[in-house]
């Protein structure tokens, strides 16, 4: 006899709300409390961008070459707990640093282009190579996953990710056995990304995982979003997503994966390791040195709810740690 488990953070598939009916449900909701992540020598922005209406953000998108590969088949495994969060909402309130620090930076990230886009792979491998992104997205085996996303500044989502995971990227690799970890670089292009004019930053945008990470089968990398390709302010074309992480740790736009034998140091590990290092697994028991992470606020709701150990995902992940000291180690932060 087949015996299910269910695990704690499901929701039933019929529980999770079709996309057509997102808009009828409720409306954008004003003034979302949180803050972009700061840099050391900034101080607090307060408040958020309201979100423009859906129709706005999405007639000033261009078509994708890589549309007919969407929507895909919906991996199951992969459940949520709460509601899927509106489409307007997930695709207008972004942290995208490389247009600026508002959460409003939807608009200015169409200037983004991304054809064509290549993609290095490089580092510890049998052969380096680089790899235009239809060609890689033709090898890859696509399927969409439901994952919550946990912010370092308390907010979170609840999104649809299309896309495959990290594990067939590194299969794809051949990384020499002497390599320990994977550092992923985002796109350097200042003349389109005017946030990449800030000197104070180091750009281009890096962070890293080791192998046993991102050969997690929760390590995703994601080129899709709400059955369609993802859009230019949540990543395009490539993104990561590691739910048990901060998001920060999801780099965007990705264009280099390198494997080395030297743990990576990420780009507001650079810039802050006191607050941003470079595990940042989700522990609601250790503070953000300036606020809580006890809860969250899940966008489009008003009511924060209880923020959960790797955000949920320990069966998953909580193994890759064993024999790593919390506190030693700072794996929380």
């Amino acid at each position: 006899m087949l015996i299910k488990i269910k695990r704690g953070w499901e929701l039933p598939e019929h529980a999770a709300t079709p996309e057509h009916l997102y808009w009828n449900r409720r409306s954008l909701l004003k003034g979302l409390a949180a803050g972009p992540i700061l840099a050391a020598t900034s101080g607090l922005l307060s408040g958020c961008d309201e979100a423009p209406p859906r129709e706005a953000a999405a007639a000033v998108e261009e078509p994708d070459p890589s549309a007919g590969f969407y929507p895909v088949t919906r991996n199951m495994r992969y459940r949520l707990d709460r509601e899927i969060t509106d489409e307007a909402l997930a695709t207008t309130y972004n942290n995208f640093y490389e247009f600026g620090s508002s959460k409003n930076v939807w608009q200015k990230a169409q200037a983004l282009p991304i054809r064509p886009w290549t993609v290095r792979i490089g580092g510890m491998v049998e052969n380096p190579f680089d790899i235009g992104i239809d060609e890689l997205l033709a090898k890859m085996p696509l399927e969409e996953r439901l994952y919550r996303h946990r912010c370092v500044e308390a907010w979170s989502m609840a999104v649809p990710w299309s896309g495959f995971p990290l594990k067939a990227l590194v299969d794809l690799a051949r990384p020499l056995s002497a390599a320990k970890y994977l550092k992923m670089v985002t796109f350097l292009d200042p003349s389109v990304a005017s946030g990449q004019k800030a000197s104070w930053y180091p750009w281009p945008y890096v962070e890293g995982l080791t192998l046993a990470e991102a050969t997690n089968e929760l390590a995703f990398i994601a080129t899709g979003l709400y059955g369609k390709p993802i859009p230019k302010q949540n990543g395009a074309p490539l993104r990561l997503a590691v739910p048990w992480k901060y998001g920060f740790k999801s780099t965007k736009s990705i264009v280099l994966f390198e494997f080395t034998d030297q743990r990576p140091k990420s780009f507001w590990e650079e810039i802050q390791a006191s607050e941003y290092g470079f595990w940042a697994n989700v522990n609601p028991e250790v503070p953000h040195p300036r606020w809580s992470q006890a809860s969250e606020r899940v966008l489009g709701q008003s009511e924060k709810v209880p923020t959960l150990l790797f955000n949920g995902y320990g069966e998953f992940v909580a193994d890759l740690y064993k024999d790593l000291d919390p506190v030693k180690d700072k794996l929380f932060m």
